[in-house]
């Protein structure tokens, strides 16, 4: 049997893996999904059609799964999918999704999430993310792979982070951030790339050159976004090492809707 302390209530319609440790005082409703070895701690409330994957560690007062704080919502079956390896620390709150979008919130997997972080609905958020305390993301933010948040970072809905990016401490995001780049202040505007972090995960001299000629053309020579993305496009011609950060910029930037555009 599952390790379920006995003040916990688990519907009994609820699907927990037999190595699932439920902690002192926790709720778990009749639609959730859990994987082996996640451990669930004291006093968290898991509702609604929540999905949680292999080994994640949820720490106490979390609530995961409650409706979304959207005027619009009327009961519909939206959901909450959180992968495998994860850590969600005290106080966190993610909410399902909305059926003005897919209807689901997602949260993938290695991700370290500090205490006090908001998941919105129908945010998408990648793998290996690492959210320092009080981070929130308004509806609809999508956060790429490898990307900080620092502390009380403020995300306004429907912007995207691209993957690897940085913020630093209370930044305000009102535009979507571009892969690789570091922001700071309120509203955020782009300070460097995030040279320091790629070296850490082992990016190559020639690859950290190629985002470096990438920030350049985006914030150093005065250029239209439009013309930045055809600068950009040619910076692998010779250097095919570069293309695959060439191509995620590219394909970031071709998603830039004109009203919000992008950190500046």
């Amino acid at each position: 049997m599952s390790a379920i302390h006995p003040t916990a209530i688990v519907d009994p319609a609820a699907e927990l893996d037999s190595s699932v440790s439920v902690g002192p005082y926790s709720l778990i409703g009749p639609h959730v999904k859990i994987g082996a070895g996640t451990a669930v701690g004291p006093h968290v409330v898991i509702e609604g059609h929540t999905t949680i994957g292999r080994d994640n560690r949820i720490f106490q007062f979390t609530s995961l799964g409650a409706i979304p704080q959207d005027k619009k919502y009327a009961g519909e079956p939206c959901e909450l999918v959180i992968g495998d390896r994860n850590t969600v620390r005290e106080f966190c709150s993610f909410n399902i999704g909305s059926p003005g979008d897919a209807g689901v919130t997602r949260l993938g997997n290695d991700n370290w999430i500090m205490a006090y972080v908001h998941l919105a609905h129908d945010c998408q958020v990648g793998n290996n993310t690492i959210f320092a305390n009080n981070a929130t993301l308004a509806g609809h933010v999508h956060v790429g792979d490898w990307a900080i948040l620092g502390g009380f970072t403020g995300v306004h809905q429907f912007v995207r982070i691209g993957a690897h990016c940085m913020t630093a401490i209370s930044s305000v995001l009102l535009a979507d951030l571009p892969p690789f780049v570091m922001c700071q202040g309120q509203p955020a505007a782009a300070r460097s790339m995030n040279y320091e972090g790629l070296r850490r995960r082992g990016f190559s001299a020639e690859r950290l050159a190629g985002i470096k000629a990438m920030h350049k053309a985006l914030y150093r020579e005065d250029l239209t976004l439009q013309a930045a993305i055809s600068r950009i496009a040619d910076l692998d011609k010779d250097q095919p090492e570069r293309t695959p950060d060439v191509q995620m910029m590219l394909s970031f930037l071709d998603k830039v809707s004109v009203q919000r555009g992008i950190v500046r």
